[in-house]
């Protein structure tokens, strides 16, 4: 999507959101269109905005969560565009929304869908078996200079998220890792804690429970500093104790992953501002700070011009990754 698009729209967010609150409410049962099968990420972020929305009556009508996620989510996104200028239906992604056009031929592209809001971040954690010889990042790169191509680096999926930071690690570094794909996060984890791959990148809320258990153990995250203060999560280890990849000199200040609420292109902007506002609601809610807490994301609420920016610095980092990597679809 490009900036002035975006940016027009924020705009137009803005400028009318404060009469905009009076002239549109739902009608008729909002369905949330989930870019993920049940029980993953995508779908527990929808979930647990629809319960808030639900119990505050910050939304009146009844809420429907429906499951789209074939294509990597690209399913999703198709009915968006299928479903244009209607109001009662918001779309539930990350980054995937504007990040899979780059990397395959689909049918739908990011015009067909308007930013509503970002609520949340997943941080990336490099992470190795509990007796792995590498005490910290630059250990496990500097094994794949010296044995190119050898070293297993589990991932979800395929030119994705996940495969995306291993190859801006490569691409930083020089190191050569084998990247071995997975159906998901959870499968990732329980491929490391038994040993079949030396390492992934998932997320807190993915790897958390062999690290309680003490099969594995993390190396680093990507953030511009520690994360939040906790209760212990493994010994006497929690979430800040782990250093930033940065502090263990792998170059590579921040890679995050939003969570984000979009409409079908073609809504009028009331319709825009009072969703910003229903869900700014929710993000001020005890329950989704609890659900933050309980996934180790990142509170960020971002909508409007902030968010535009957000999208074009991300759209374009991972951009660069694709094309070095000659991924990006012809």
């Amino acid at each position: 999507m490009t900036k002035t698009k975006i940016g027009l729209l924020a705009a137009t967010a803005l400028t009318l959101a404060a009469p905009a609150l009076a002239e549109f409410a739902p009608s008729r049962p909002v369905e949330f269109v989930v870019a993920s099968g049940a029980g993953g990420g995508t779908d527990n972020f929808a979930r647990t905005i629809q319960a808030v929305l639900t119990r505050d009556e910050i939304v009146e009508r009844p809420i429907v969560v429906l499951n789209k996620g074939g294509g990597s989510g690209a399913e999703a996104f198709l009915y968006a565009r299928q479903n244009k200028g209607d109001p009662h239906k918001l779309i539930f992604g990350t980054n995937n929304v504007y990040l899979l056009p780059h990397v395959a031929k689909l049918a739908y592209t990011t015009e067909d869908l308007q930013p509503v809001a970002a609520l949340a971040l997943d941080e990336f954690l490099v992470w190795v078996k509990a007796d792995s010889p590498y005490e910290n990042v630059m250990d496990l790169v500097n094994a794949a200079k010296e044995a190119p191509g050898t070293i297993p680096f589990g991932g979800s999926q395929s030119k994705d998220t996940d495969e995306t930071l291993v190859a801006l690690i490569e691409q930083t570094t020089g190191a050569d890792f084998k990247y071995v794909p997975f159906n998901g996060g959870g499968e990732v984890g329980v491929q490391l804690a038994g040993g079949h791959v030396a390492a992934n990148v998932n997320n807190p809320n993915e790897n958390a429970g062999q690290w309680q258990a003490g099969a594995i153990r993390p190396l680093c995250v990507f953030a511009p500093q520690r994360m939040a203060e906790s209760e212990p999560i493994s010994g006497d280890m929690g979430w800040h104790d782990i250093p930033t990849c940065t502090e263990q000199g792998l170059e590579i200040e921040s890679y995050q992953m939003p969570r984000t609420v979009w409409l079908p292109a073609g809504t009028d902007p009331e319709v825009l501002a009072y969703y910003e506002a229903a869900l700014q609601k929710v993000s001020e809610s005890q329950d989704w700070k609890d659900y933050l807490t309980k996934t180790s994301q990142s509170a960020s609420f971002l909508t409007g011009e902030e968010l535009a920016k957000f999208i074009e610095t991300s759209e374009a980092n991972a951009v660069k990754v694709f094309e070095a990597e000659g991924w990006t679809a012809q």
